[in-house]
């Protein structure tokens, strides 16, 4: 029987289930993720009766599996007590997400559920990209080191260019962005990522709808001194207030409405997005010794030419041209016939990745060549 696989992906405050069968999904929900365990384990059940389907395996994405998953895997009641000593990296993510585990756990007790973290597709990144100039002592004590994250999605959006170049995955160089409620961007040399623009948490890299990015530490030891913001205030300002909403004034941390409004700071936040975003890509290149493309993908990459057009205006030094063709409804080349470094986009299939993970942990190849 061809195996089917529920994929759960839990946000700070959304949840995103999908039916995965031979690549392709069958079914799907997106819902707000209620707290409350009872609920989260009606719509689990409610999802699962109206599929047509039997579920083989769950995989569920994790943001930040600390030291304890660096690779997908089968969670039991350990990996899940493991886990959740990490949750304090990403507490928007991570605390949402194993809350949906044990609900998925207790609906399906009887199928492997797997933890596919984001951090697995960075778990071979080069000591000098990983290592923080921090003292020994720290680094060793509390395991200070960069993970990356948006594994995923990045994992599928390599194998997807390769595809769109005709080459191997195993053999392309591309700088990739993923952009989104959080964005970064990375290096893949060779299929494997060698840089990344997140490190021990989701909040370093450039700016996000929300999240600061990374800015000065000097300025945020500033503000921890002489009364002037509490821990908690800061905290809550870098992951809710900051980004493109901060830029903005107030006014959005969603780039659609950004590019509809006339007003000052919303072009503020734009600019400094689209620089910031550039900035990053071209700095991603001193991890390569070439470049064979470069690659848009996430929810803005994919679908906000207005984006794709300021970030591309500003790497011509990297042979990028503007974008020849805006509106994209499949993955595709978007750049000019003829320039010298294609420009790709890439639909953000994050559930089709977690699927291929969990098959792949399980040991059943079953699924592989599915494409979408």
């Amino acid at each position: 029987m061809t195996p089917t696989v529920l994929t759960v992906n839990a946000g700070s405050s959304s949840l995103q289930l999908h039916l995965v069968r031979n690549g392709r999904v069958l079914r799907t929900e997106h819902s707000e993720h209620s707290p409350d365990p009872a609920a989260a384990e009606r719509t689990l059940s409610d999802f699962l009766s109206g599929a047509d389907a039997e579920v083989t395996a769950v995989g569920h994405r994790l943001v930040h599996g600390g030291e304890a998953v660096r690779a997908p895997t089968v969670a039991d009641d350990g990996v899940v007590e493991a886990v959740r000593g990490y949750a304090d990296l990403a507490p928007l993510h991570v605390p949402p997400a194993l809350a949906l585990v044990e609900a998925a756990r207790r609906v399906l007790p009887s199928v492997p559920h797997v933890l596919c973290p984001d951090t697995a597709f960075h778990a071979g990144l080069p000591a000098a990209a990983a290592t923080y100039a921090l003292p020994a002592e720290w680094r060793r004590r509390w395991g200070l080191r960069r993970y990356g994250f948006h594994g995923l999605s990045y994992a599928w959006a390599t194998r997807r260019a390769a595809e769109l170049l005709g080459r191997p995955a195993g053999e392309v160089d591309l700088v990739l962005t993923h952009l989104g409620g959080g964005c970064s961007v990375c290096a893949v040399r060779n299929g494997r990522s060698v840089d990344t623009s997140m490190g021990f948490t989701p909040l370093e890299g450039v700016p996000m709808s929300k999240r600061s990015g990374s800015v000065d530490p000097g300025m945020l030891l500033w503000l921890l001194s002489g009364s002037r913001l509490t821990l908690e205030e800061l905290r809550d300002g870098l992951e809710h207030e900051s980004g493109l909403l901060g830029l903005s004034g107030g006014l959005s941390g969603d780039t659609r409405d950004l590019v509809a409004s006339k007003e000052e700071a919303a072009t503020l936040a734009l600019d400094v997005f689209g620089y910031r975003v550039s900035r990053e890509i071209a700095a991603s290149t001193a991890a390569l010794d070439r470049l064979d493309a470069l690659v848009f993908t996430g929810e803005i990459g994919w679908d906000q030419p207005e984006v794709r057009e300021a970030v591309c205006g500003r790497l011509s030094l990297l042979g990028v041209e503007p974008p020849a063709v805006t509106d994209v409804d499949r993955d595709r080349v978007v750049s000019p016939p003829g320039a010298r470094l294609p420009v790709l986009v890439v639909r953000p299939r994050e559930e089709l990745q977690v699927a291929r993970e969990t098959l792949a942990a399980i040991g059943d190849s079953a699924g592989e060549g599915g494409r979408p």
